[in-house]
């Protein structure tokens, strides 16, 4: 699941040389980005909504568990487990995607 914030580090490079090797266009570009906060912000989303996924899955765990030991209401334990398994779907699509546009730009002509 880190595929996410390796993307983002790694687009952050690039920009980062891109900068500093294209002159006044590179740097228009990184104060473009800058100013709007840019990559920074873009990592942040990332790894927040990680951080949110896990507290999902964790949430839908501990209410299984509850379940099990009779502490919980059948009604909540079937939501949490639901809303945990559309967020490993989403997860798992995204996680796609990446893997999906990163080969198609493996696969490009140079």
């Amino acid at each position: 699941m880190a595929i996410p914030a390796v993307a983002a580090a790694a687009y952050q490079a690039m920009a980062n040389i891109g900068g500093a090797s294209s002159g006044t266009a590179g740097a228009a570009a990184s104060n473009a980005a800058g100013a709007g906060g840019g990559i920074s912000d873009f990592s942040n989303f990332l790894s927040n909504a990680l951080k949110d996924g896990i507290g999902t899955m964790k949430q839908g765990e501990t209410m299984a568990g509850r379940q099990i030991t009779g502490q919980a209401n059948i009604v909540d334990v079937v939501s949490a487990v639901n809303q945990a398994e559309i967020t490993l779907d989403t997860v798992v699509a995204v996680r796609d995607k990446v893997v999906q546009a990163y080969q198609s730009i493996m696969n490009m002509p140079i």
